[in-house]
This record gives structure tokens, C-alpha cells and sequence, in this order.
């Protein structure tokens, strides 16, 4: 018995489409918090060194990849 046996092909392929999908929804996501945003989002984080909205963006971030993984996964 081989290592690549038991690796299924159709579950290779839904596995690269699905990160594909979670990856395209976050970009989604990026683009409109940064048209919303009344105030240049990145200038905000790099220039200034704004913290709180790092970490404001970064805990979105994670709660938005926690609802498209439960959404993939259901």
C-alpha cells in the first residue's frame, strides 16, 4: 500500500476550491471595510500605528473565517 492511496481526488479538488472560496469572501470583506470606513484603513494601521484598530481588524478577521468555515462545513 502506497502513501497516495487512500487520497481521494474529488476531496482534493473540494478542498482547494473551498479555500479558495474562504479566501475570496475574506478579500470581499477587506475590500468593503476599507470602502465603509470613513478614514484610510491601512494608513491608520502602518503610518499611525494604530493598535486598537489592528486588533479590531484582526478579531473581525477571525470571527468572519469561524463563520465562512462553519458555513463550508455545514
Amino acid at each position: 500500500m502506497t502513501l497516495f492511496s487512500a487520497i481521494n481526488p474529488a476531496e482534493v479538488v473540494s478542498t482547494i476550491f473551498y479555500t479558495a472560496l474562504g479566501v475570496g469572501l475574506m478579500g470581499l470583506c477587506w475590500w468593503g471595510i476599507t470602502r465603509i470606513a470613513p478614514f484610510p484603513v491601512v494608513k491608520e494601521i502602518e503610518e499611525d500605528q494604530n493598535t486598537a484598530l489592528a486588533i479590531l481588524i484582526g478579531a473581525l478577521f477571525l470571527s468572519l473565517a469561524i463563520i465562512i468555515a462553519a458555513v463550508i462545513l455545514s
